[in-house]
């Protein structure tokens, strides 16, 4: 081997040595793989922690479409269409108080190509029994409410309440900003705050409600009592309301009583025959109180699931009132779950 071997031989292995450490120079470390969405099995099924955060969030909603029948039920028209989409937003996560709720419920009306609603349905925030904000109030926890009417005015409304619960039991306080117009009083426009308060009790298969609501404005109180019975196949349901005056949590009647079965064929076919009898219907020429006039409204639920998510429900109710014209109602829905 001469010198010119050797040279040549030392140069190659000296640009073979550049070479790697240039390129050892340039090599990225592989990214690590981004789990973008992580399953919460802490607050149950369909909850997912919100990526950076340990809030688990959830998101459900319905898509529902009506065909209603009755009198007039729109304009002159005895037959009327109505969709409506709805989506709810649930976030939790612990704290040292507890779990912290938050809950956000968005939906959209729609009557006609015209009269089309967009609201705000629910917006509030929930810890360690405290629930503030736009809520539903216990009223809006009636029976099935299809052939019966244990409340009026069931939208939802500004309200800070607590509720404490202990197994079996529960009871509660609530404050109500009840601002909207509603028929009571000859010229009653919006009101002021109602104070509600409730209890409940459940053992084995039976349960009962106790409910209460004071007016503010009217001067004027409601109160409910339910009992659920598990009977059978299906549920018996009784429930009652009396009310010194018209007022916004009840102004249907001075008093009524309701009464419903819901039996269940299967895991699809659920049937509902329902009754409600009022009392005292019509108000006193200064609206302080109910006077004369009985009514009545009796009628059938059918549920059936179409399939998983699908549901449909019919309802036929007939309604007849003393010195009134008797009527037949109802719809025919169509609800698909997500």
């Amino acid at each position: 081997m001469n010198i010119r071997t050797i040279l040549f031989a030392s140069v190659a292995a000296l640009a073979a040595a550049s070479g790697a450490r240039a390129a050892d120079a340039i090599v990225a470390a592989e990214p690590e793989p981004v789990e973008y969405v992580r399953v919460c099995d802490a607050y149950g099924t369909g909850y997912f922690y919100i990526p950076g955060t340990e809030t688990c969030l959830s998101i459900g909603g319905y898509i529902r479409t009506e065909v209603r029948f009755g009198d007039n039920i729109a304009g002159d028209s005895d037959v009327n269409f109505w969709t409506r989409g709805q989506v709810t937003f649930q976030a939790k996560n612990d704290t040292e108080y507890g779990t912290l709720t938050g809950v956000l419920t968005l939906r959209y009306n729609v009557d006609n190509a015209s009269d089309q609603e967009a609201l705000l349905d629910e917006g509030y925030i929930d810890i360690a029994g405290f629930r503030v904000g736009k809520l539903y109030s216990w009223w809006d926890d009636d029976m099935s409410g299809e052939t019966d009417t244990l409340a009026s005015n069931e939208t939802t409304h500004n309200s800070i309440r607590y509720q404490y619960e202990n197994g079996a039991f529960a009871a509660g306080l609530s404050v109500d900003e009840l601002e909207e117009d509603y028929a009571t009083k000859p010229g009653e426009g919006p009101n002021n705050f109602g104070v509600a308060g409730q209890v409940s009790y459940k053992a084995g298969a039976i349960s009962a409600y106790l409910l209460a609501g004071y007016d503010t404005d009217t001067s004027e109180v409601a109160v409910r009592g339910i009992v659920y019975a598990d009977i059978g196949p299906g549920t018996l349901g009784i429930a009652g309301v009396w009310a010194s005056g018209a007022n916004y949590y009840y102004e249907e009647s001075e008093w009524t009583i309701a009464a419903e079965y819901a039996l269940k064929i299967n895991d699809k076919w659920k049937i509902t025959p329902g009754f409600q009898y009022f009392e005292n219907i019509a108000l006193e020429a200064d609206g302080n109180g109910f006077t004369g006039g009985s009514a009545y409204t009796t009628g059938v639920t059918i549920d059936y699931q179409i399939v998983e998510d699908l549901r449909s429900k019919l309802s036929v109710q007939y309604h007849d009132e003393d010195e009134g014209d008797d009527e037949v109602f109802g719809f025919l829905r169509f609800q698909r779950d997500f």
